[in-house]
């Protein structure tokens, strides 16, 4: 079960940069990361959501211990 999280952060980085290479390569019409991390941000609301959120995968996934692993 490791493993596939493990796998799937990875693609999510994966696709994350091949995004970043897209929007900065304005292949598709994409907007730059800089300017959608500015619009999306300007909201109080938004950005209150982004540090839940954070903190929640924080909290599940390098502090606290949600599966015991089997010996």
């Amino acid at each position: 079960m490791y493993l596939v999280t493990e796998l799937v952060f990875a693609a999510c980085g994966v696709v994350g940069v091949l995004l970043w290479v897209t929007g900065r390569r304005d292949a598709l019409g994409l907007t730059s990361t800089g300017a959608l991390f500015d619009r999306v941000l300007a909201d109080r609301a938004a950005r209150m959501v982004i540090l839940l959120f954070w903190w929640w995968i924080g909290w599940h996934f390098l502090f606290a211990r949600t599966v015991d692993p089997h010996p």
